[in-house]
C-alpha cells in the first residue's frame, strides 16, 4: 500500500513572509518554532490571560493592534506585576503571531516606548530573591530530622542546589543516572537547561566538604541510598506516612513549586528556590572567585549576569569605604 505523499512545511519567518520547506524537516521546524517545554507552558498561561483581556474589552487578539498590547501591558503594570513578567507576556504574544504567520505588534516602536516607561516607573527596585548566608544554611541543616527520608531528601536538595548553583527547574529534572561519583567530586550531567535548550550535555561539579553534616556529595549519596534504585527521578515527592512508618520516597518527581516550598520551610519565608542560585553567586563573589570560575558552575553566559545575581547591595557588608586606611 502506497503512503500518501507528505506535504511541504510552511514556515513563518521573522519578516512575516512564508517559506516553504521540504516535509523531511517538519520535526525540526516544530522544535524550532515552539521551543522548550517550560517555555511553552509559560506562554500558554500568558496567552490565555491576553485573550481574556481582549475578549473583555472586545478587541481582536490575533492579529492584535499595537494599541491593544499597549493597553494590556499598562494594565499589568497598574496591577503591580513585575517587569520580567510583563516582558514574558509580550514575548508570548510575539510567539503567537510568529506561529500564525502574522506581523507582530510587539516589534512596533510605540510599544517599546511604553515598555521603557513601565521599566522606569515599576522596574526601578524590583524585589529579587535574597541570598542567605552559609551560616543560615548550616543552621537550617542542623534543625532537620535526618533519621527520616524526608530529612535526607531536603538536606540533599538544599546542599546540592546551593553548591551546584542550580535553578529549581534543573533540580527537579535530574535523574539518578545523571549523577556520577568521581574521586575528586560529584559530577552532575545536565542534558538541558534554561541557557542550553539544544541538548548539549553540560556538567556541574560538586565537591566534598570538610564536615560530613554539610557535605553535598555525602548528602546526595545518602539520599540515593534511601531511594534504593539506579534510575528515575532524583528528587521525588514523599508518600504519606503514619505513626509506625515515616513518609517514604514515591515515584513522582518534585515540582518547581515544591522546591520553592522546601526552601521556605527550612530557611524562611523571605527566601525562595531562586535564593539557592543567588546565594552561590553572592558567596563566590565575596570569596574572591573569578567570574570565569563562577560561570563555569552557573553556566551563565555573561559577566553582567553575575552582577545581576550577586546580592551585594548591603552597604554595611560590601563597601570599599571599609578599606580606606583611615
Amino acid at each position: 500500500m502506497n503512503k500518501p505523499p507528505l506535504l511541504p512545511v510552511v514556515v513563518p519567518t521573522r519578516t512575516h513572509s512564508l517559506v516553504e520547506l521540504p516535509s523531511s524537516v517538519a520535526r525540526y521546524v516544530e522544535a524550532g518554532l515552539h521551543g522548550a517545554e517550560n517555555t511553552k507552558r509559560g506562554y500558554a498561561a500568558d496567552l490565555r490571560s491576553f485573550q481574556d483581556y481582549c475578549e473583555h474589552h472586545q478587541l481582536l487578539h490575533l492579529p492584535a493592534e499595537v494599541t491593544t498590547v499597549a493597553g494590556y501591558v499598562s494594565q499589568m503594570a497598574d496591577r503591580g506585576m513585575k517587569l520580567a513578567t510583563i516582558r514574558r507576556h509580550v514575548a508570548a504574544i510575539a510567539k503567537l503571531h510568529q506561529l500564525a504567520g502574522q506581523p507582530s505588534p510587539t516589534s512596533h516602536e510605540a510599544l517599546n516606548v511604553v515598555l521603557d516607561g513601565i521599566a522606569r516607573i515599576v522596574g526601578k527596585r524590583q524585589r529579587q530573591a535574597p541570598a542567605f548566608t552559609v551560616a543560615e544554611l548550616k543552621q537550617a541543616i542542623k534543625a532537620m530530622d535526618l533519621t527520616t527520608p524526608t530529612g535526607l531528601r531536603d538536606r540533599a536538595v538544599l546542599l546540592l542546589g546551593f553548591a551546584g548553583a542550580f535553578r529549581r527547574s534543573e533540580l527537579v529534572a535530574l535523574n539518578v543516572e545523571d549523577v556520577e561519583l568521581t574521586r575528586q567530586a560529584l559530577v552532575i550531567h545536565m542534558r538541558q537547561s534554561k541557557t542550553n535548550q539544544y541538548g548539549q550535555e553540560e556538567d556541574k561539579a560538586v565537591f566534598y566538604a570538610p564536615s560530613a553534616d554539610f557535605c553535598p556529595v555525602r548528602a546526595v549519596q545518602e539520599w540515593i541510598t534511601c531511594l534504593n534504585r539506579t534510575t528515575g527521578p532524583l528528587f521525588t515527592r514523599m508518600s504519606r506516612g503514619n505513626q509506625n512508618r515515616p513518609a517514604q520516597p514515591s515515584q513522582n518527581r518534585l515540582t518547581d513549586q515544591s522546591v520553592n516550598d522546601l526552601v521556605q520551610r527550612h530557611l524562611g519565608i523571605m527566601y525562595s528556590a531562586h535564593s539557592l542560585r543567588a546565594s552561590f553567586v553572592t558567596t563566590a563573589v565575596e570569596a574572591g572567585q573569578s567570574n570565569k570560575a563562577i560561570k563555569n558552575q552557573t553556566k551563565q553566559k555573561t559577566d553582567a549576569m553575575i552582577e545581576r545575581y550577586a546580592r551585594l547591595d548591603d552597604v554595611k557588608r560590601f563597601n570599599a569605604a571599609q578599606y580606606l586606611g583611615l
